[in-house]
Order: C-alpha cells, then sequence, then structure tokens
C-alpha cells in the first residue's frame, strides 16, 4: 500500500501547481493582498499587497487528494476523517481571520478569545470522536515503550496540543517559504513513522500534506508571489498536533517540530523578560526575525532554519525506529 502515499503526495503537489497560477491573479483582481506590520522589519513593507490565503489552494488540493485516494483504496478510516475535520476547521478559522483582516479591513481579524474558543471547540469535538471508537488516552513517551494513562484528562492534553501548535505554526510564518518548509518535513517525518505502524490511513494524509506544501513552495519561496496566510498556518498546525496523537507519538513532535518550539519559545521569552525586566532578549521576535535584524538575508534565514527542520525530524525518526 505505500505506492499510495507516493500517488498522493503527487497528485496532492500536481494539483496546487495547477491551481495557483488562477488563484494567485484571482487574489489579486479581488485586491486580498497581506498588510504588513509597521512594527516588523522595514525590509518587509515591500511586501505589501503580496496576495495572501493562498492556504485555500493547498487545503483543497490535500482535501480532495485524502478523500479520493483514500476512497479507493478502503483506508477512508474514522482516524483519517479526524485528521480532514481538524484540517477543515482549523483551515476555516483562519480564513475568517483573513477575511476579515483583508476583505474588511479590520486589521486584528477575530479577536484572541473568538480564535480560541473556535480551536478549543475543534480539539474537544476531536476528543470525542476519537473516544466514540475507543481511542487510547494514554500519553505515549517518545523512544520507549511506556506511557502514561490521562483517562478524560486527555481532552485537556489535546487541546492544549492542537491549539498551541497551530498557534506556534502561526507564529512562525513570518518569511517566505518558511512554514511550508518546515511542515513540509515535518509531516514527512510522521509519514515515514505512519508506514513503519502500518497506519496507511495517516500515512496518505501527510504525504498528501507534504506534497500539497512542496507545490505551494513553488510560488511561495521568496520572493513571495503569495502567502498562506492563517488559512494554511493554522490548519498545519492543527493537523500536525492531530497526527502525532493519532500515531501515540504526542511528545515526539517537540523534536520533530522544534523549529516551531523554538520561534514560540522566543515570544514567550521576549514577552516574559520585558514585562518583568524592561528588557528584551531579542532584537525582535519571533527569533526568525532577530536573525533578519542580525544581518541575515531572508533566504539564509529559511535555508537554515529548514536545516534545523530537517535534522531535528530524522533525529526524531531514526531514534524511534531503531
Amino acid at each position: 500500500m505505500e505506492g499510495i502515499n507516493i500517488f498522493g503526495f503527487g497528485i496532492a503537489l500536481i494539483m496546487t501547481v495547477a491551481l495557483m497560477p488562477v488563484f494567485i491573479p484571482l487574489l489579486k483582481r479581488m485586491k486580498f493582498g497581506q498588510s504588513i506590520r509597521e512594527e516588523g522589519p522595514e525590509s518587509h513593507l515591500k511586501k505589501t499587497g503580496t496576495p495572501t490565503m493562498g492556504g485555500l489552494v493547498f487545503l483543497i488540493s490535500i482535501i480532495t487528494t485524502v478523500l479520493i485516494v483514500a476512497a479507493f483504496n478502503g483506508v477512508l478510516t474514522t482516524q483519517v476523517v479526524i485528521l480532514l475535520i481538524v484540517l477543515f476547521g482549523y483551515g476555516l478559522i483562519g480564513f475568517l481571520d483573513d477575511f476579515i483582516k483583508v476583505v474588511l479591513k479590520r486589521n486584528l481579524g477575530l479577536t484572541s478569545l473568538q480564535k480560541l474558543l473556535a480551536q478549543i471547540v475543534i480539539a474537544v469535538l476531536s476528543f470525542f470522536l476519537l473516544r466514540a471508537n475507543g481511542f487510547d488516552t494514554a500519553l505515549g513517551i517518545p523512544f520507549t515503550d511506556a506511557s502514561i494513562e490521562l483517562g478524560w484528562v486527555y481532552v485537556l492534553f489535546i487541546v492544549f496540543w492542537l491549539v498551541g501548535f497551530s498557534n506556534a505554526v502561526n507564529l512562525t510564518d513570518g518569511l517566505d517559504g518558511l512554514v511550508a518548509g518546515t511542515a513540509s518535513i515535518a509531516f514527512a517525518a510522521f509519514g515515514i513513522l505512519a508506514i513503519v505502524q502500518q497506519e496507511t490511513g495517516i500515512a496518505l494524509f501527510t504525504f498528501a500534506v507534504a506534497g500539497g506544501l512542496i507545490g505551494f513552495l513553488v510560488f511561495n519561496k521568496y520572493p513571495a508571489k503569495v502567502f498562506m496566510g492563517d488559512t494554511g498556518s493554522l490548519a498545519l498546525g492543527g493537523a500536525l498536533a492531530m497526527v502525532s496523537i493519532l500515531l501515540k507519538q504526542e511528545l515526539l513532535l517537540l523534536l520533530i517540530g522544534l523549529v516551531f518550539v523554538i520561534e514560540t519559545a522566543s515570544v514567550i521569552l521576549q514577552v516574559g523578560s520585558f514585562k518583568l525586566r524592561k528588557k528584551r532578549i531579542f532584537k525582535m521576535s519571533p527569533i526568525h526575525h532577530h536573525f533578519e535584524l542580525s544581518g541575515w538575508s531572508e533566504w539564509k534565514v529559511v535555508t537554515v532554519f529548514w536545516g534545523v527542520g530537517f535534522i531535528s525530524a530524522a533525529i526524531a525518526v531514526l531514534l524511534e525506529v531503531m
């Protein structure tokens, strides 16, 4: 069944590459251009007006690919349906946020509370769908056969994991191609683990996501012709967290998604330091902006972060399968 992973990867990639040249001019005509924060790096101001919400294209490609290929091969399982619900649900939250900011011209989009509540609802729904199918509520310990039984407390973990990583990926999405590259690496790593566990449906999903992201990267690499927006980044973060949960490799995501963890930690440390000490640790957070302001080119920051993501994911997979 491994052939369907290659097929899913290829179909999602081709669909994204084929649809994007149609979608980008449409976004331009509809004036769905990105607004760049004035407090961000000055070099980013030239990106103002670049079409955003491009995440819609790879989400459509991924969902279509997974539904068709999984149904045709008899692997449209409850787990795959839950992954599609999370991907679509968090993508919808991101779409509404982008739409309010870009179309309705309300710069802040959804309020923090609105976004948080919507994310929690989808996470709780996912938990009950899992429980209804007898899902194991033990928390796996990486590189061991040990686990910690959480019972109903597991719902709190799922909420924390999905909300946390959806926002972590969203924070990382600040440079051309950064999230598309790091997320495709992370999904591919979990895809390998899914194959090892003989979870065909989950493997198909992860490789379809990786394919869609590589296709998107053709247009999102520096200098980007389109941004994914919250539509894409929130969907990717939520889906990545759910993949780790379904494979019982929850905590391994901290290593496979190390770049997202570092980016989030840099923001927490920066805010905490400023509030407590009135001093900043970094020139700007998230940390990718710190390196930009330290003289690194945007492309150098992105490729180095890709490298870190690849190495950490490779280490995680090798240690897990050995």
